[in-house]
């Protein structure tokens, strides 16, 4: 048998991609939007290619269709066909999935449809909802290539455990799995096997990385919820990219068994994964699925017996109560070395203020130990000289294509007692974080998610704000603010006169162009202490409070 060449593998798993869309999902020719269309959001409300209850349903957020889907008002299958012709769309617009199991989730979703006839009761709190997963999580019999041309054609053999503690405990129907870049470490979403990820928002904008074929779907309506995972902003910068709502919990409160990593075994920082949602309540109504199902006590022995707990003693949106608690924020103007582009630090300034006028306390807090941490990342990241990835390309021989690779093809591998001694810096960091934060006596940390409202595809160049917190392992949410880039008041910094902090600041600056993203959402971070799930989206919703 001929060898094939590496172009000739991936050639052949795109198109079994899209062989694997039915006929009746092919956007036709005539309504097919031109390449330079930006913005494809509007494509199935304007194009007359789906059913009023096709747009009905998945324009629908989770919430509200979770109480129809357990009273046997809308079927699970229905739900489920109109979310597999709407993800099919977002594919051939944007480029999203890495892989398709149509079949599995309306069989499944038949499945539930039945067992609520027959008993009476939906199965679990998200029974009969379609949920996307990021290409890392197995699903038997689907590949999870994570980028690399030499996984392509080894399918897995059984489902990860979120997958299946998502689907037999809590009714989640799977149909589909989204695009990641090569091995999830960078932050934007290109491979040499599925090839770029866009933004239906703006295609000539990235949708962020890794988890960026998630946010992409979820952006379009192609999904009402959805999973990725996170080791250095990877669920984080795509929902910024996109105006999404995402949780980076601690290590320990959702299982991660039986993903597929793109550097196997590397546990100096851990990978964690967490839901992508439209909104703040499909965000929590995932996170009461998956702790409420228990799981350290039968499938992932590293998950952490907390229950989800309620944050009551916060000053809680539309309370009645007038001896509600008012919250104490820290506010990070910028990590020290890249500065917010104008629409992000006009965002931050205006949430600050309305956080301000709703009588919370607010301080700032220096960026003077952002380097040290993005070091300690970055370090960790290489420490095994960066073979895990190179012994996968070398497989097939598929080029080192992109800049952010390139430190992974150079690094020179630790050895063990280097290694030792790098985890005792990353601990020292830590208990110094955390003393910090005690002496300030705050109840959460408000910051960006990253220095852009949107950025042009290739031209993401740091992950400072996001990264220092996965060394730290602390609560995260990134949540759209509700206000949107304005060309006219976002206007570029003066270069001629800007000092810049550094290079990648230098050129974060320069690249930035108020048209080309006019009209962006924007995000902001809000992080809290470790095993604080509950409590950042407790805070959020203040804030979200405030600003409204």
């Amino acid at each position: 048998m001929k060898v094939q060449t590496w172009e000739q593998v991936a050639a052949r798993k795109r198109k079994a991609v899209l062989d694997s869309i039915p006929a009746e999902w092919i956007i036709p020719d005539h309504l097919m939007p031109p390449a330079t269309q930006d913005d494809v959001t509007t494509f199935p409300e304007t194009s007359g290619w789906f059913t009023a209850e096709e747009l009905a349903i998945t324009n629908a957020e989770a919430l509200e269709l979770l109480p129809k889907l357990a009273s046997g008002e809308i079927k699970s299958e229905t739900v489920t066909r109109a979310f597999c012709k709407r993800a099919a769309a977002a594919h051939q617009l944007t480029n999203c999935l890495s892989e398709t199991c149509f079949d599995r989730g309306l069989e499944t979703a038949r499945k539930l449809d039945e067992h609520l006839a027959r008993t009476g009761k939906p199965l679990g709190p998200l029974h009969g909802l379609p949920v996307s997963l990021k290409d890392n999580f197995h699903l038997a019999g689907l590949d999870a290539t994570v980028g690399f041309v030499s996984h392509v054609g080894s399918p897995a053999s059984e489902d990860a455990t979120l997958a299946e503690l998502l689907q037999t405990k809590a009714g989640a129907v799977f149909y589909v799995k989204t695009n990641v870049p090569t091995a999830m470490m960078m932050a934007e979403t290109v491979n040499n096997v599925m090839g770029r990820t866009v933004n239906p928002l703006n295609r000539r904008l990235t949708p962020g990385g890794s988890s960026g074929g998630e946010a992409a779907l979820l952006a379009f309506r192609g999904s009402p919820l959805g999973v990725g995972t996170d080791i250095g902003g990877s669920l984080r910068i795509p929902a910024a990219c996109t105006g999404l709502f995402t949780l980076r919990p601690s290590f320990g409160r959702f299982p991660t068994l039986g993903c597929r990593s793109g550097m196997p075994g590397q546990e100096a920082v851990q990978s964690v994964n967490g839901p992508l949602a439209r909104t703040l309540g499909d965000l929590e109504v995932y996170c009461r699925a998956v702790v409420g199902a228990e799981p350290w006590t039968d499938v992932d022995p590293r998950c952490l017996p907390i229950p989800w707990r309620l944050s009551p003693d916060l000053a809680l949106p539309n309370s009645s109560s007038s001896s509600t608690k008012k919250l104490k924020f820290a506010v990070m103007w910028d990590d020290g070395m890249a500065l917010p582009t104008p629409p992000v630090a006009r965002a931050l300034r205006q949430t600050a203020a309305a956080l301000a006028a709703a009588g919370h306390e607010l301080v700032e807090w220096s960026s003077r130990d952002q380097a040290e941490g993005l070091d300690l990342l970055n370090r960790m990241f290489v420490a095994d000289g960066g073979r895990a990835i190179r012994d996968e390309i070398a497989q097939t021989g598929e080029p080192w294509f992109l800049p952010e690779m390139q430190a992974y093809a150079a690094a020179t591998e630790l050895g063990t007692r280097d290694l030792w001694r790098l985890h005792a810096d990353r601990q020292a960091y830590q208990k110094r974080h955390l003393d910090r934060w005690n002496a300030a006596g705050v109840d959460g940390l408000l910051c960006p998610t990253t220095p852009y409202a949107g950025v042009e595809n290739g031209k993401f160049r740091h992950v400072g704000y996001t990264g220092v917190y996965n060394v730290l392992d602390q609560s995260c949410i990134s949540f759209p603010t509700g206000i949107r880039v304005d060309a006219a008041l976002d206007k570029a910094l003066d270069m001629a006169s800007y000092q810049p902090m550094s290079e990648v600041d230098r050129m974060i600056q320069s690249e930035y162009h108020a048209d080309a993203v006019n009209g962006m959402p924007i995000n902001l971070q809000l992080i809290g202490r470790r095993l604080e799930e509950e409590k950042v989206v407790a805070m959020v919703k203040v804030v979200l409070d405030a600003l409204s």
